[in-house]
């Protein structure tokens, strides 16, 4: 199966149902007018040029009708993050995968200041466009069965690219992940069991497309299962979201912590009476936000874990199984092993090494990249460059990224172990985050960044009794606020780059 396919049957199956509430432009869409929607907007991509075509819209039903539209012309979607430097990602998405078109929104690019760039094809000049006859063209076809379907509009097999997305870039430049049908759909048919989804279902989309949670989570599930999303584009107003979700009770919603520390913060008592499911991924879930969140609404944050090349989900909690702090046990139809980073053998249960995964949910590799892929699968293997162990109970835990530990005297310090302990110490509010700078004497120190001036004596002392002294930092600096990416992730790239910028002036 393909996922225009999984459109075409659950529009057969719910054509009245709504599958879109959105809540920015106030207007309901079922799911047989999303088909011919997404029809018509086939029949105008297939005359673009190159295999792939981008596409820079914020979570909408147009985004949606813009994604299945260029699947059923015979295009590749390349989704491109508009939150941080939209010209830039634009201009490297079109360099890496060598296409020009680029599907985008003039309200979009005059919000986010980002110029045309050749190739641009805005959705308001097609929707402007759509005449009559094209709208007729498109409810007969809506109307045919899948078989006859087949023969005007692309499909394919499981294994072709369904989406190029591109990962955070926190660390290093982006890397374009090519994910199959096959890796979504596997992916959803895994973890849907784990929280009981079904059509009945009311599931609030405010992540965005460009990001892999936003796209198998907040679009995909809900069409697989025929449920009905309530969107919205912009996670960040989040007195907002809270209205939404107060006014329009879905059951099911995902975001990262950064988000949901909005959320809770904005929300008032009873908003989430109607949430089942709160998950929370893409970031460590701080255990402060998860009792903030019972105190306030009584709800358990659920954390689960995954990646951009695993489509996303590799683990979850679950209201059955839940063990705070872990990332939750991995879910079916998905194998996890943890290896020894030094030796290459398999850990036992308790033991710390990388996190490798195995599963139909694994990419098909990063795109024009033949040695990032063989590094990154081996044997069937993806390593998640992730480390951590699994527990007696077979509960995944996450230490950190391998690349977020630093060599200091020989011995290896967690920079994510040095933040959960800061997190407990450091007055409420204030943000922090360790990095690796390098250093004369001993090959690295580390500088912790904070978003407020702090008692370092005072901090220092306290970080004694609880850490080793190689891996306490014994210097902080003050930045206003730290750099985000789109998905609410830490820049880390961007801190280290901002802490070494200010250590070379002092």
């Amino acid at each position: 199966m393909v996922l225009q396919e999984v459109l075409i049957n659950t529009a057969k199956k719910f054509p009245n149902k709504i599958a879109f509430n959105d809540r920015f432009l106030d207007r309901r869409i079922t799911y047989n007018k999303a088909l011919i929607a997404s029809i018509i907007f086939a029949n105008r991509l297939k005359n673009l040029p190159d295999s792939f075509v981008g596409i820079m819209i914020p979570t909408s039903p147009g985004c949606a009708f813009a994604f299945i539209g260029a699947l059923m012309a015979g295009k590749i979607p390349v989704m491109i993050n508009y939150s941080t430097d939209a010209y830039y990602n634009v201009t490297y998405a079109q360099k890496k995968c060598d296409f020009s078109p680029v599907i985008t929104s003039k309200a979009l690019l005059e919000k986010i200041n980002c110029p045309y760039i050749d190739g641009m094809v805005f959705i308001e000049d097609i929707i402007e466009s759509i005449s009559i006859k094209d709208k007729l063209i498109a409810v007969i076809f809506e109307k045919m069965p899948l078989l006859i379907l087949r023969k005007f509009f692309h499909f394919g097999s499981a294994d072709d690219t369904a989406v190029i997305l591109f990962t955070s870039g926190s660390e290093k430049e982006p890397k374009a992940v090519e994910l199959t049908h096959k890796n979504i759909i596997s992916n959803i048919k895994s973890f849907s069991p784990v929280f009981e989804l079904n059509s009945e279902d009311i599931l609030l989309a405010n992540l965005p497309y460009f990001h892999v949670f936003g796209l198998t989570v907040n679009l995909w599930t809900p069409i697989y299962h025929g449920m009905t999303m309530i969107s919205y584009p912009n996670p960040l107003d989040f007195q907002k979201i809270c209205q939404i979700i107060r006014e329009e009770k879905p059951t099911v919603m995902a975001a990262t912590p950064s988000f949901w520390w909005g959320y809770l913060k904005r929300s008032e008592e009873g908003d989430f009476e109607s949430l089942r499911i709160l998950m929370s991924g893409a970031d460590k879930c701080p255990q402060t936000l998860r009792d903030n969140m019972w105190q306030k609404h009584k709800k358990n944050l659920l954390e689960g874990y995954g990646t951009t090349e695993t489509s996303p989900v590799i683990s979850a909690n679950s209201l059955k199984e839940n063990k705070p702090g872990s990332i939750g046990k991995p879910i079916p139809g998905v194998q996890v092993m943890i290896e020894n980073y030094e030796t290459g053998e398999p850990c036992k249960a308790g033991e710390v090494g990388r996190i490798m995964v195995k599963g139909d949910n694994v990419m098909k590799g990063y795109f024009d990249d033949i040695e990032e892929t063989a590094m990154r699968i081996r044997h069937g293997w993806y390593d998640t460059g992730d480390m951590g162990y699994i527990d007696e109970d077979g509960f995944l835990w996450h230490v950190g990224r391998l690349k977020r530990f630093v060599k200091i005297g020989g011995e290896m310090v967690s920079l994510v172990k040095i933040e959960d302990v800061l997190e407990k110490i450091l007055p409420n509010g204030v943000e922090c985050c360790a990095v690796e700078i390098p250093d004369e004497t001993k090959g690295a120190k580390i500088v912790v960044a904070v978003t407020e001036k702090i008692d370092e004596k005072k901090i220092i002392t306290e970080l004694s009794s609880h850490l080793p002294n190689i891996a306490i930092p014994k210097q902080f600096i003050v930045l206003e606020e730290l750099p985000k990416m789109g998905s609410g992730k830490v820049h880390f790239r961007k801190v280290t780059e901002m802490v070494k910028e200010i250590l070379r002036k002092k």
